[in-house]
This record gives C-alpha cells, structure tokens and sequence, in this order.
C-alpha cells in the first residue's frame, strides 16, 4: 500500500542545493511556494516560482546525478515526500501525476536542445516541413541513397504543392528502384525491422511513434550547414522519437539505422494503453528523460566556458558521469573517443584540434593511448572539473 510522508519547510529554508549528491527522493509541493534557480550561469536559465502540484527534485532522484537547481521556500512549504522506489506504485495510483512529469520533462528537454543547437552549433531553430528538400538533397549529393528517398517522400506528403515538389518526384521515382528504404508511412506493426542505412524518421517530419531498441544501433543527427552532425548514437535498450509524441510537433532530429536494427514502436494509442497497464515503462521513461535533462544542463553549463582546456576536461567528464561509474581512486578508463571526437562534442573549431592535442597531452590526467583517450584516475578528472566549473562561475560572476 503507497503510504507517502508529508514535509514542512520553513520560509527561507533550501530545499534542495544545487551540486549535492543525489538523493532518493523528490518532493510534490502541497502548499505554499517555492523559487528554483541555478548556482551555475546556464544561457536561457531563469528563476522560477513555482506552487501547489508542481514537484522539484525529480532530475537527480531519478537519475541518480548530482541537484540540478538550488530551490528555496519562499513561504513555508507542505510537500509530499516520494521515494523513487514508490514511484511505480505512485504511477498506478495517480498517473495524472507522472504524466505531468513526463509532459514537463519533454518540454524542457525541447527547450534546452534547441538552446544547446544555437550555441554549440550556431544556428536557429527550423522545423518547416520545407527543410525537408534541402535535407533528403544532402543525402543524396552525400551518396546515402536510401536516406535521401525517404526524405523526398515525406517532403511530397508534408509539401505536396511545394516550390520544390515537382523536382521531388523526380528525384524520388529515380532513387526508389536502387532505394532499401523502408516505412515510408507508419504502420501498427508492434516491431520493425530497418537496414542499415536507412532512415527512421527525418528532423522536420511530423510523427507520432517512438521506439525501443530490441537489436542493433541508431544514429541521432541534424543537417547543420551542408554538414551531417551526428548527436547520438543509442544501442539495445535505449528509447528515442519520444517528443514527437508527447509534444505533437515536429522532429528535432533525424534517426538512422546505424546497423540493421529490430525496433518496437509505441504509438499514441498504445502509449495510452502502456500508462495504464505498464507503470514500469512510465518510470524508465522518468528516468531516460531525468538523465538526459542532467546532461543537457551540464552541455549547457560547458558552453560558457571560454578556455578550450577546461571546456575539454569538462566534457570529458561528463561522459564518464554519464555512465554512472561507481569510481575510486586511481580507477583508469579508457574511452571511445578520439581528440577529434571531443573537440566536436565542445563544439570548438576543427581548427582548435591541433591546440587541443597539446593541451590534453600535458594535462596529468589524460593520456592518448591508440588515439583514444585514457583516463588515469576518473575520481581526479571528475574533482578536476567541478573545480573548473566553480572557477569559471565565478569569473562569469566578476565581470
């Protein structure tokens, strides 16, 4: 039987403080209201009061990271205290509530991606179906065959009196003979099979599905420039194509099949079924966005950096956070990424790799071992960055 604890806060008293370690818990505000900021400078960040129903601490209760966000009491506060162990349970009894959550999650996980996409990648947000053309057409120049005809097709659905639909169906009727695209249209099918190479949905298609990955890999990536910038690479058991569905807007993203791959999809009608009957998808579904707000925030927070060093241990860290390794000291790991790799993941210029070379290699703890990078002592990279973090902080707090 759920049995839920009620908390009282003092006004003035924090809450939570931003930096600390997880806890178990996160906490639905009954009465009063309560103010939500960030310690750390994040572009776009704003104070925000918040009152009865709403809920602060779900990030790192269901991600297992650190507080995302200082949170103060601005009057005394009465709050629900929810385990995370309880939240299954919380979901079957009252699942307006986890839907809330959920519904939240994606809306600032939409909101923070995009603010990530104009700094990192200095571009403003499109999602015109019109893009479309312009996407399936790099594919197509870019010998990737199989992309640019689904691509084409959804511009002739999305656009079909478009500037460019004639064109389209030109392209499209001398693609599809040599083409091994596949779902052109969604189906109810529970599970789909695509080969590698092929595309599952495109940024700027309007959807309903996302998926789970049963075999295989899937690559996430936008179209930045001329240029295919990949975002994410998601393996057997990741879940992708979410914020279409809860948001009912267009795709943020592309999804390809990186290797073939088997995929079970959830539509909204099924989705519906799931919350009702499945409360542990809900709660993995919790728990996927909690981690990745957790590292949208910290993406952001490396984007203010302005010394490439410090930019790069930085986000060299988060990847190891990421992982949720349970670290000791003198602990080693060894990477997948090359130096290549992180000076795209920080967004710094091609032309900073040579710098960024020299730097990690004198750094004491980085070591580039067959072109990858090797961590000597995770605990010491990690202590390394949140050094960094605070410093630069405070600089931005100077001037």
């Amino acid at each position: 039987m759920l049995q839920l604890s009620f908390v009282n806060f003092r006004q003035n008293s924090y809450i939570l403080v931003e930096g600390t370690p997880a806890t178990d818990r996160f906490f639905i505000i009954q009465s009063g209201r309560v103010k939500c900021f960030h310690e750390l400078s994040i572009p776009g960040s704003v104070p925000a009061i918040l009152g009865p129903g709403d809920f602060v601490g779900v990030i790192p209760c269901m991600s297992g990271h650190a507080q995302t966000e200082s949170v103060v009491a601005l009057t005394n506060v009465v709050a629900i205290m929810v385990r995370k162990d309880q939240y299954p349970e919380l979901i079957m009894k009252n699942t307006p509530v986890a839907m809330k959550i959920v519904r939240a999650f994606a809306h600032d996980m939409r909101s923070l991606n995009d603010n990530l996409t104009k700094i990192t990648l200095k571009k403003t947000i499109i999602d015109s179906p019109e893009e479309l053309f312009k996407i399936a057409d790099y594919y197509e120049n870019s010998g990737h065959t199989d992309v640019a005809t689904y691509g084409y097709y959804q511009y002739l659905k999305e656009c079909p009196r478009g500037p460019k639909s004639e064109d389209a169906k030109r392209r499209f009727s001398s693609l599809k003979p040599r083409s091994k695209a596949v779902y052109f249209e969604a189906t109810n099918e529970l599970v789909r099979s695509y080969p590698r190479g092929t595309m599952i949905f495109s940024e700027c298609q309007h959807g309903s599905d996302m998926f789970v990955i049963q075999e295989g890999s899937v690559r996430i990536t936008k179209v930045v420039d001329h240029a295919e910038v990949t975002l994410a690479l998601l393996k057997k058991g990741d879940m992708f194509g979410e914020m279409a569905l809860l948001e009912n807007k267009p795709r943020s993203a592309s999804a390809i099949a990186h290797d073939n791959c088997r995929l079970m999809t959830i539509n909204r009608a099924n989705f519906d079924q799931m919350v009702a009957t499945q409360p542990q998808m809900i709660s993995r579904l919790t728990i996927m966005f909690a981690d990745r707000l957790w590292g949208l925030y910290r993406q952001l927070v490396n984007t203010q950096f302005r010394e490439p060093r410090e930019k790069m241990i930085d986000m060299l860290a988060l990847q190891i956070e990421k992982q949720k390794i349970n670290a000791v000291r003198g602990m080693t790991f060894m990477t997948d990424l090359t130096i290549s790799d992180l000076v795209n993941l920080c967004g710094l210029p091609p032309e900073y790799e040579a710098q960024a070379v020299y730097q990690l290699q004198s750094d004491q703890n980085v070591r580039i071992v067959d072109g990858k990078i090797n961590i000597p002592d995770v605990m010491e990279l990690i202590r390394q960055a949140a050094f960094y973090r605070k410093q630069n902080n405070r600089r931005a707090n100077e001037q």
